[in-house]
């Protein structure tokens, strides 16, 4: 699994002009599933995110968790991260694991963090989505279960 992860001070997806999830302040989630991630890949990421210390102290040092900071993700399927651009000029997304195996781990995912305590909201997962936020920093990091 990847992530595109966003610290955001507010964000929202909409899907035919519908807003179908909204935050405040949080994290904006892009994730990719490839064929051979399992229930493990979506656990280990689900940790790493809501635990990054990713939002500055009262020192103004990236020393605070989501889960310190008690804000919300807003979780975006995006089988375009696992796009191979080498050759060519289309991305060639054969990595990307079809979409009934994709959705399942994915709400599994989402379902994880939600045991955490974590508010999630998200997009419709295999719709053309508008993606909206206003990154905070900007911070912006890429996590790999496989990296």
């Amino acid at each position: 699994m990847k992530i595109v992860l966003q610290r955001s001070k507010q964000a929202s997806v909409a899907v035919d002009g519908e807003v179908a999830g909204s935050i405040e302040s949080g994290l904006v989630l892009l994730v990719g599933i490839t064929h051979d991630d399992t229930d493990k890949d979506a656990a280990w990421l689900a940790e790493k995110v809501i635990n990054l210390r990713i939002f500055e102290d009262e020192s103004g040092k990236m020393n605070e968790s989501l889960l310190d900071r008690g804000g919300s993700i807003l979780s975006v399927s995006q089988f375009t991260l696992y796009g191979d651009c080498k050759k060519g000029r289309r991305p060639n997304f054969m990595a990307a694991a079809g979409g009934e195996q994709a959705n399942l781990l994915y709400e599994q995912f989402n379902n994880m963090i939600q045991e955490k305590g974590v508010h999630v909201e998200t997009g419709v997962f295999g719709a053309m989505m508008d993606v909206s936020l206003v990154n905070d920093g900007p911070v912006t990091l890429i996590l790999d279960s496989k990296a």
